[in-house]
């Protein structure tokens, strides 16, 4: 699991505890991974399938939104991998992702803005969160 996620580890002899990093590449993939599993889940439940035009259209606004995310931590030199970077992400992603929405004709229900908000922070606020507890 670690080569899978990227993740560096060091024992500390003094603490007795090991210590992870992870790649800042690898950083990357997992965001865009949990963007792609919201779309995913959210086509599914709603049996709009999974059809790759399907997906395309429902992710781009999103991902147009985490791109803005990761260009604004690259411009203030901010790590992407602390909680605080998680959060910029989730707001940029979801307050970005749902302009976007609106102004290609998609909807932005308030319920859809609450799953995105709760399931986009848990995913990405959470695997930084997990990986500071390691720490």
């Amino acid at each position: 699991m670690q080569s899978l996620l990227g993740l560096k580890s060091r024992f500390d002899r003094t603490s007795g505890r090991y210590h992870f990093t992870i790649m800042k590449k690898n950083a990357y993939v997992i965001d865009f991974i949990c963007v792609l599993i919201f779309v995913a889940i959210g086509r599914h439940t709603h049996k709009d399938g999974t059809s790759l035009g399907g997906m395309i259209s429902t992710m781009w606004p999103f991902t147009a939104g985490l791109f803005a995310g990761w260009l604004a931590l690259r411009l203030t030199r901010r790590s992407v991998t602390t909680k605080s970077s998680g959060l910029i992400l989730t707001l940029s992603t979801v307050t970005l992702g749902m302009i976007l929405r609106v102004i290609s004709g998609q909807g932005t229900a308030l319920a859809f803005v609450v799953v995105a908000t709760v399931f986009l922070s848990s995913c990405l606020v959470g695997w930084r969160a997990l990986l500071s507890l390691r720490k």
